[in-house]
């Protein structure tokens, strides 16, 4: 029987459960939404689709490197607790391994993609951890580095990860060494740009114009000819690109240096080029606005 796009929608409505779960409801079900209905709720996942709408702003940021493919990927759950769970760590450690080997486009076409045990999918065993830990979860986002050699790090047990992408064909001890204290600086400094040649030009002009104004209202600058003003604008960019732009931040671990002098200076030393070619932070929760419920408010809900 052929399952119509309107039946899934309607299911979905019914049930708020994921459009893949509720298309095969009813192919198992021959189209019959009473039974599709209660095929989903058997499953648990009908209860999934109605905690869907909690703000799942936990979870784990996982860097990992799977047979030389950089994978970063952020997994949200809703409290610390399933966070800690072994289930939900072994789940993102091996959702990384299905990134790398195959490359899914975005989180939607990654739960169509076979899962590690070559018989289900992603999508299933993510429904599968919800009937373990009933908590809405979200597969944010991720991203994959192919070539050359890339370092992960992960901060805190996955509340920061991060993958460095080193332009090399050095796989010294001091070159993976390099990577790890590159993310661990990308870690703790958050920097914008990889680079200040980098700098979106709009986004100077604006901080010139910004920078311009208020100089010109400062006092001590009253008897200072326009010149001498844009100068010194310039001159506090400048200074500015060393606390966005991760070349030209100080090197955390260093006297001195900044990070691309330290660079410099690990290629010297393995007597190989090296390039930081790309860089991913992702921070567990970030941009995500977290719930705050009123108890009594909540209380008042339970009770009315």
């Amino acid at each position: 029987m052929a399952i119509t796009a309107a039946a899934v929608n309607e299911l979905r409505q019914a049930t708020g459960s994921g459009l893949m779960d509720c298309k095969k409801a009813l192919v198992a079900c021959d189209g019959d939404m009473d039974k599709a209905i209660d095929y989903l709720r058997e499953k648990g996942l009908a209860s999934a689709g109605k905690k869907a709408s909690r703000v799942a702003a936990e979870g784990m940021a996982y860097a990992t490197v799977v047979d030389g493919v950089g994978v970063v990927v952020e997994v949200n759950c809703e409290s610390d607790f399933v966070a800690g769970n072994d289930l939900f760590k072994t789940f993102v450690q091996n959702l990384a391994v299905v990134i790398a080997k195959e490359a899914p486009v975005d989180p939607d076409a990654l739960l169509a993609c076979k899962w590690v045990d070559g018989a289900t999918t992603v999508a299933d065993a993510k429904n599968e951890l919800f009937l373990a830990v009933r908590e809405n979860m979200q597969i944010r986002r991720f991203e994959r580095i192919e070539g050359g050699v890339t370092v992960p790090y992960v901060h805190m047990g996955g509340k920061v990860g991060v993958l460095v992408n080193l332009d090399t064909e050095s796989t010294a001890d001091a070159v993976i060494e390099l990577g790890k204290d590159v993310a661990m600086q990308i870690c703790a400094m958050r920097p914008q740009y990889l680079d200040k040649q980098y700098v979106d030009a709009a986004f100077i002009e604006h901080e010139k114009e910004v920078r311009l104004a208020q100089a010109k209202q400062d006092p001590k600058n009253a008897k200072k000819p326009d010149a001498i003003i844009e100068k010194i604008v310039m001159g506090g960019i400048e200074k500015y690109y060393k606390e966005i732009c991760l070349m030209q931040q100080a090197y955390v671990k260093g006297e001195g240096e900044d990070v691309a002098a330290h660079v410099a200076a690990v290629a010297k030393e393995v007597g190989a080029p090296i390039g930081v070619k790309c860089y991913v932070r992702f921070e567990k929760g970030e941009g995500i606005e977290k719930r705050q419920d009123d108890l009594a408010a909540e209380v008042a809900k339970m009770i009315g």
